[in-house]
């Protein structure tokens, strides 16, 4: 859905994009530090490939071509998940060969935590409430896939805060999955749709698996 110009000239916050841009890059530094045994193929071909892919993203968004930008988002997206998902398979099949070091194992796990964290913050910022432009569409944030504290304040209330027009940005979605990977559960922002329970359930498996079972051995053998 196109972003209505008027509604998103009369927002106090519009969207911004770089965070979620940095976050990405982010990822691809975070591959390149783990061991070779973790990645599929060299360490430096998944950020060569996000580095090809973004500078079309970027493109695309800014000549307001948003469909463009919308598909090439979620495949680099998709491609990251996949990316976490294939190392913690084989960080777990490692620990029976003792092949790591328990430095390795800790600098591995924290890797992977912070990518963890990383990855569904994307995922959560691309789909929820129709997307960066989506929610820039509109002015405010009525309804959406999570909860967030600012939607149950009364109109009043909102004013009275100058919260009226508040919208949730990068930042908010990344303590959201920051809180997911911590708590292992929902803390300030409840999910209401079920796509979000399902990739907070997933993120917080990702998340207990690297720390509650690799992190943990690390330090025992430490």
């Amino acid at each position: 859905m196109e972003p209505n110009r008027e509604a998103v000239h009369d927002r106090w916050d519009p969207e911004p994009r770089w965070p979620a841009l940095v976050a990405v890059l982010s990822v691809g530094g975070l591959y390149v530090a783990l061991p070779a045994y973790l990645t599929v193929g060299p360490r430096w071909l998944l950020p060569a490939v996000i580095g090809v892919l973004i500078v079309p993203t970027v493109v695309s968004h800014h000549t307001g071509r948003h469909h463009v930008d919308r598909i090439l988002g979620f495949t680099i997206t998709s491609l990251v998940t996949l990316a976490l998902l294939l190392s913690v398979i084989l960080l777990i099949r490692a620990l029976p060969s003792h092949r790591e070091s328990p430095a390795d194992l800790l600098l591995s796990a924290a890797s992977l935590w912070s990518t963890n964290i990383l990855v569904f913050a994307l995922w959560y910022w691309r789909l929820d409430a129709g997307g960066p432009h989506g929610r820039d569409s509109r002015l405010g944030h009525p309804e959406g896939a999570f909860l967030f504290p600012q939607m149950t304040m009364l109109t009043e209330a909102k004013v009275a805060a100058g919260q009226h027009t508040w919208s949730p940005n990068f930042l908010d979605y990344l303590f959201l999955a920051f809180n997911t990977s911590t708590a292992f559960s929902p803390t300030d922002a409840p999910a209401l749709a079920r796509w979000g329970k399902v990739l907070m359930m997933l993120q917080s498996l990702i998340s207990l698996t690297v720390l509650a079972l690799l992190a943990a051995r690390a330090v025992n053998v430490l």
